[in-house]
């Protein structure tokens, strides 16, 4: 009976394994997709450009992202809109995309107005000063227009991007331009003593760091950079949603700027001192308005930083004063949105006082 009773056991331990056979396989296969996932997660999040390289193929528009050479015909003369167009301008040799339109309200190009300097957006991995920012839904090219015609001759820069280049040869190549402009100052009738520098998203992290490295002299020695302009000839900053606090971005950022600035997301303590330029403020910093949406933390947290230093600024930001989420870079929706129109006027009305 013991030798019977022994062997319905077996018996019954076995059909028990076969019965959870399927669970452990399922296990075992789904702990390999665990692994897979994470070892996949840290080569992504540790070599960046593996990803952005794919978005940069998939928005191919069949030009090269970076060139010594212009990447359109260069023109000077009178646009559709009346506005007068010198493009193509060579401001530098030492890297790629170092070309920049001059744009003025009308064919008097000798008229005594502010010069405003403007660099585009676009996760420093696209986007030029011919189409704007890719990541914004608005059209950033006609912004470039209106602010034209509201009296300022526009300096539109281009810069390179990755992965030939990397933080800190953007805000180089924004240096180089205004030392060409200065330069250049009488052959195309640009006042330097009224100069506003804006920037929308990645064009906007350019314009506050830039905005640092010119009042403060300790970090421009961090960044390597002697600054061509003086304090005193910038009468405002502008920056349009520029993601500058690394530590608050969301994963997506992270990888765009991460790759920007290193290649991937992880920033050691000198890497993030270099790249947020917000403690690095002083009270020498130019009066800015701040315009905030998608990083609107970022944007408070300047206007917080400012305020504290006794800077003049103003902060738009539609989700505290209307209850309105609106999308990245939303001031260039003023000719259709009526949030984004009252922004630009504010933008204008704060640029007026002074320049």
């Amino acid at each position: 009976m013991s030798s019977i009773k022994a062997e319905r056991t077996i018996i019954t331990n076995i059909e028990k394994a076969k019965k959870f056979k399927p669970l452990k396989v399922v296990l075992i296969i789904l702990s390999v997709i665990v692994v897979l996932g994470v070892t996949g997660f840290f080569i992504a999040a540790t070599h960046t450009q593996i990803v952005i390289g794919l978005i940069q193929k998939l928005a191919d528009n069949g030009k090269p992202l970076n060139s010594y050479e212009p990447l359109n015909e260069p023109q000077n003369g009178l646009k559709e809109n009346g506005q007068y167009l010198i493009s193509e301008i060579e401001y530098a040799k030492d890297y790629p995309n170092s070309f920049l339109d001059i744009i003025y309200p009308d064919e008097n190009r000798e008229a005594d107005r502010p010069t405003l300097f403007y660099f585009h957006g676009g996760g420093f991995f696209a986007g030029s000063k011919n189409m704007g920012d890719p990541l914004a839904a608005n059209e950033a090219t006609a912004l470039i227009d209106d602010l034209c015609a509201a009296g300022y001759n526009i300096v539109n820069v281009d810069y390179a991007l990755v992965p030939e280049e990397h933080f800190p040869v953007p805000l180089i190549q924004a240096n180089q331009a205004f030392a060409y402009i200065l330069e250049h100052s009488k052959e195309y009738h640009l006042n330097t003593d009224k100069i506003v520098i804006m920037g929308s998203s990645a064009g906007a992290i350019i314009t506050c760091q830039m905005g640092t490295v010119i009042s403060n002299p300790e970090y421009a020695e961090l960044l390597g950079i002697s600054p061509a302009l003086a304090p005193e000839q910038v009468c405002a900053i502008v920056a349009d949603d520029a993601p500058l606090d690394y530590e608050s971005f969301t994963l997506a950022c992270k990888f765009l700027v991460g790759n920007y600035v290193k290649g991937s997301i992880f920033l050691n303590k000198d890497e993030l001192n270099r790249y947020n330029c917000i403690p690095h403020m002083t009270n020498d910093y130019p009066p800015s308005i701040m315009l905030g949406s998608e990083y609107r933390f970022d944007m408070n947290e300047m206007h917080d930083k400012l305020n504290e230093l006794g800077v003049q600024n103003e902060l738009v930001d539609p989700f505290v004063e209307r209850g309105e989420e609106k999308p990245h870079c939303f001031i260039a929706n003023e000719r259709i949105d009526a949030t984004a129109k009252d922004a630009f006027d504010r933008l204008i009305a704060f640029l007026e006082l002074n320049t």
